[in-house]
């Protein structure tokens, strides 16, 4: 957020600090509330996991977005921005939303079904006002917005022949039925698959039922639709299901394949388009196939664009189909070479892949750059959509933006396509720590899945990202009390670049040096509190003294360097797992807390010429180790 109070150092404590939208700076009292904080985003543009987009069929330029803990979105296009609509939900468990639905017949309403987990309450809210106001229906069965699977969908459908219908696939308790607009849910008694429960389900989650397509044709309005089909991304002997009696009876569509059906497209004609995997997603996929149904005659063909390499693993997920027929699919978790975007204009018979000709303008986050020349054309690509008004307009998303052309249909022709972050208005990120620094830049930020940044103005996407090396998750940033140009930050690796999870900067984080500190033999596991990732001693935290003439990194046994990371000491008379913290002013003094047995003891640690004996803190327990 910014705030536009006097001083910087009350922004940042504000940032941190504030549970309202107006708060009073340090020191203030009832004469200074004339200087308010207001409240803004520090602006990144995107930066998380979006798992779909959604058009709206009744109304041009309207689309609703979902995240997986960052809320929902409407795009405004009168405003030209991404619109929260959960902002002012205190259910945190709100913000990972399974799946969207406008309604096919009055663009005022919408629907969203929350959850963020197993373990969390789980609702369905409806909005007869674009997602201004919801109304909360509290429901039994349980979700999974932020677990494995959440690229499936969409699992909440409507029937446009009559409004007050909505299913729902779940994915522990079947296939769920709501005949009075979302107030009320039963499970379907008729449908097969009753769901494998909570109780027995394999770790970490499964995907359950994994959409709901109705066909608007085999039906009149006020009447209902006839024809509706059902996805499954559970292990099953069928994985795809029909209704030709508005869910009374069932019939399994047979496959000759095993793949989870991911998401489904129905055309104006009657051609189911699924795409289907071997995982859920949006990693762990191996393999997958591109399937059409001609839903007349029930017959299967199989239009999968590119198969996946033998060794090199992926499926597929996104799928979209325009006005005029032309179809899309995307590939999913192809880390080997890259994920794909293919477009047909002949129901799947050939293929264009836009990969090659595709040109990415990231000007307005330019931390898509990941420090490579050219920004990636993007991982979990597990949503795609065209506006059903114009062909030309499409989006997909994946794991750090979304990315929109306006000149979709080009790729018919052979020409390239331009896409560009639709993220205006857009912060979906994980924050895991901040600090701002008594000189230099504004801001230092810490970001789980895109490492983090150097702030220098708050109201647009910084330039300088944290790279070299390039952190998953950065955890922890610190900086010398009384040299604040030094700074060391550490985090867990990357997915795709790996390598050192420590480093150091000596011009205020601008730029930076990989450090390793060397793992300590028969470690003692860690208390469990506090610790990201699955290797504990990458995901070590660092600190640096007030000098920044010594960084200590709290492996199982703290480690002290002295000459910027190329030896390391091992601390002696120091408790596993402890968590030094320097003093901002005494460049000898460490400060360490055991969170096991609640103490906390402070000893100095020696400057690096100091001729006598070190003391306990800090003792070498054996020769530095390069």
């Amino acid at each position: 957020m910014i705030s536009n109070a006097p001083t910087r150092r009350a922004t940042l404590t504000g940032l941190l600090l504030a549970t309202s939208l107006t708060a009073l700076p340090f020191g203030a009292t009832a004469a200074t509330r004339a200087l308010p904080y207001r409240w803004r985003n520090v602006r990144v543009g995107g930066g998380g996991f979006v798992p779909n987009v959604v058009f709206s069929r009744v109304e041009r330029s309207l689309a609703y977005l979902r995240s997986d803990m960052g809320g929902a979105y409407r795009w405004q296009a009168s405003q030209e921005r991404w619109i929260p609509l959960l902002d002012d939900q205190a259910q945190g468990s709100w913000q990972g939303v399974e799946s969207v639905a406008p309604d096919p017949v009055d663009p005022n309403v919408v629907y969203l079904a929350c959850g963020m987990g197993r373990p969390d309450p789980a609702a369905i809210l409806r909005s007869e006002n674009r997602g201004t106001d919801w109304t909360v229906i509290a429901v039994p069965f349980r979700m999974g917005g932020n677990e494995d699977g959440r690229g499936l969908g969409e699992r909440l459908a409507i029937d446009p022949n009559d409004t007050r219908t909505l299913y729902f696939a779940s994915r522990h308790d079947g296939l769920q039925v709501s005949r009075d607009r979302g107030a009320n849910w039963t499970k379907s008694a008729s449908f097969p698959l009753p769901g494998l429960g909570l109780n027995t389900r394999p770790a970490p989650t499964h995907g359950g039922l994994s959409f709901v397509v109705f066909d608007p044709r085999s039906g009149e309005p006020g009447k209902g639709s006839r024809t509706i089909f059902v996805g499954v991304a559970d292990p099953s002997e069928h994985h795809l299901w029909r209704s030709d009696d508005g869910g009374t009876s069932w019939k399994p569509l047979p496959a000759p394949h095993a793949y989870l059906a991911c998401k489904a497209a129905l055309d104006q004609e009657g051609r189911l388009y699924v795409t289907y995997s071997s995982g859920i997603g949006p990693s762990n996929v191996a393999d997958g196939a591109v399937w059409r149904l001609d839903t007349a005659t029930n017959a299967w063909t199989e239009i999968t664009p590119a198969k996946p390499l033998p060794q090199r693993g992926g499926g597929f997920m996104g799928v979209a189909v325009d006005g005029d027929g032309a179809v899309a699919v995307t590939s999913l978790n192809r880390w080997t070479p890259h994920d794909a975007l293919w477009r047909s204009t002949d129901h799947g018979a050939t293929w264009t892949d836009l990969y090659p000709d595709a040109r990415r303008d990231v000007t307005t986050t330019p931390f898509l750059y990941w420090g490579e020349p050219q920004a990636d054309f993007g991982w979990w690509m597990a949503g795609l959509a065209i506006d059903p008004f114009d062909p030309d307009f499409a989006c997909y998303t994946t794991g750090a933006t979304i990315y929109a052309t306006r000149d979709f249909t080009k790729a018919a022709a052979g020409r390239p396509t331009t896409w560009f972050p639709w993220v205006e208005g857009i912060e979906q990120t994980a924050i895991i720590t901040l600090t701002s620094l008594p000189e230099g830049p504004q801001l230092l930020s810490g970001f789980g899945d895109i490492s983090g940044f150097v702030h220098d103005d708050l109201s647009v996407s910084p330039t300088d990202q944290f790279t070299t090396p390039v952190f998953g998750n950065t955890n922890f940033i610190d900086y010398a009390g009384g040299k604040p140009s030094v700074v060391v930050r550490s985090g867990t690796p990357h997915q795709r670049h790996g390598g050192p999870t420590l480093a150091w900067s000596g011009d205020h984080g601008r730029t930076w040096a990989p450090m390793t500190a060397p793992r300590i033999a028969d470690a003692p596991p860690p208390p469990g509190q506090g610790r990201r990732g699955p290797d504990p001693h990458d995901d070590a935290a660092i600190v640096v003294n007030a000098d920044g003439s010594a960084f200590m990194v709290m492996t199982a046994q703290a480690q002290v360097t002295r000459d910027r990371g190329a030896t390391w000491t091992a601390c002696q008379g120091l408790p596993p797992w402890v968590r030094p913290v320097p003093d901002r002013v005494a460049p000898q003094r460490f400060t360490a807390i055991d969170t096991q047995t609640a103490s906390v003891s402070s000893a100095p640690t020696p400057a690096p010429a100091s001729p006598r004996p070190q003391p306990a803190a800090c003792r070498p327990t054996s020769p530095p180790t390069r």
